[in-house]
């Protein structure tokens, strides 16, 4: 008799297929909490909006009878039984928060294709050796609480509970007290729920797939990156009867170190990359020389060396701007996320997955900051990409077509159970 699942199992669930259109239904459903006029979401961390989608992925998996953990600043943690349970959990998962004007994919869809892993698996009523563990990352995008990664930086210890919990939104709410009014304060530890490895998919966020015509990024590791805060302190005066040699004008000096952080990526080679993506003016009044302002530098690049020199030639572009007349500017780094290298069989696993769906690949190094970047430090772990439409992401219009999302989600399957199989002899 024709036994499908004794031949997934005998195969090492070789034969196993996600189903594409359940998952695209998924993601249209979660994309309507927090969705806006734009198509795009709004799901800030510890919002009614990510409350929402937090019970609904609980729902979810609870009723594929998986037992769900929630730690002490949110992150969950979906557990399904293994054949041995001896064995320390793979896990896989990613974000449901997103940036202000985010779109569907960033993050949502690595969560999404887990589940739907999960239940291709109960589907088939394959078990895996090893139990496996979808996670849910807290306030991964930094959007409202920075610095981003905050909930899996919590959990490998990059930071602690008292600090996420003094997390200030812009106005004034504390990480600790949103998340308690949302009810996600989960009783386990931060960092007690162990794993043996972890998968995240995402999409790429960039154009590099797109261009070439590949399905699948093997991700080999993750750029370096560092944040710093700047604040210019001049004097508010009239801007009619204030002459030009007797300002101190605050975002004259900001304008000055904007191109300076511009040329400072440039000199450093393509890879390197410098942002100034938010800025402050006060009073902000059109008749008034600005008084204050406050900006953020994103500085990146994939050597941690080149990245201090480019933190090195920004210190010194900000004390040159000291000596105008009149005017203090203070500088701080918020947050410092070394450059990362993926596990070797981790990223094996992924390359067979894609190999095993016959999908086009490439290897790449993240541009952009992940969860699985301070799950590294503490598990072998490694992504994969899927395109993005133009290279476009944290913005509404942010597009992966239903075919991509479903191949991802096919290779993550497919890595998982080969990263499984090898376990066997690891």
């Amino acid at each position: 008799m024709h036994d499908p699942l004794g031949e997934a199992a005998q195969s090492g669930g070789a034969n196993l297929a996600i189903d594409p259109r359940r998952l695209w239904e998924s993601l249209m459903e979660t994309a309507r909490m927090g969705g806006t006029p734009k198509g795009g979401i709004c799901r800030l961390a510890l919002s009614a909006a990510d409350r929402e989608v937090r019970d609904w992925l609980r729902d979810a998996c609870t009723a594929l009878g998986c037992t769900m953990t929630v730690d002490e600043v949110g992150n969950m943690f979906a557990f399904r039984p293994g054949r041995r349970n001896d064995l320390a959990p793979i896990a896989f998962g990613s974000h449901l928060d997103t940036q202000p004007t985010g779109g569907k994919f960033d993050g949502v869809l690595g969560v999404l294709a887990g589940l739907e892993v999960l239940r291709t698996l109960d589907e088939a009523g394959y078990d895996t050796n090893a139990p496996l563990l979808l996670v849910n990352w807290t306030n991964e995008e930094g959007a409202r609480f920075a610095p981003a990664m905050l909930g899996s930086g919590v959990h490998a210890g990059v930071f602690d509970r008292a600090y996420a919990d003094a997390r200030q939104d812009r106005h004034g709410v504390c990480f600790g007290d949103a998340i308690d009014a949302i009810g996600y304060r989960g009783t386990a530890p931060a960092g007690s729920v162990r794993f043996g490895a972890m998968f995240e998919l995402h999409i790429e966020q960039g154009p590099v797939l797109e261009a070439e015509g590949r399905t699948v990024g093997v991700v080999t590791g993750v750029q370096g990156m560092r944040w710093y805060e700047v604040s210019m302190t001049g004097r508010e005066a009239h801007s009619g009867s204030t002459p030009m040699g007797l300002r101190a004008d605050a975002l004259l000096a900001a304008a000055r170190l904007v191109t300076e952080v511009h040329a400072i990526a440039l000199a450093y080679g393509p890879e390197a990359v410098g942002t100034v993506g938010s800025l402050e003016v006060t009073p902000n009044s059109p008749n008034v020389i600005p008084g204050a302002v406050r900006l953020t530098v994103d500085l990146r690049h994939p050597d941690d060396a080149v990245l201090g020199a480019m933190e090195a030639r920004l210190q010194a572009a900000v004390r040159s701007l000291s000596p105008d007349a009149g005017l203090e500017v203070l500088s701080a780094k918020i947050w410092d996320s070394p450059a990362v290298r993926f596990d070797a069989d981790c990223i094996a696993a992924v390359r067979s997955g894609a190999a095993a769906a016959g999908l086009p690949a490439r290897d790449i190094i993240s541009g952009a900051g992940h969860d699985a970047a301070y799950i590294a430090r503490i598990a072998p772990t490694s992504m994969i990409f899927v395109p993005s439409a133009g290279g476009l992401s944290h913005n509404e219009a942010e597009s992966t077509t239903a075919t991509e999302c479903a191949a991802g989600a096919q290779v993550l399957l497919n890595a998982i159970l080969a990263y499984d199989r090898a376990g066997e002899n690891r």
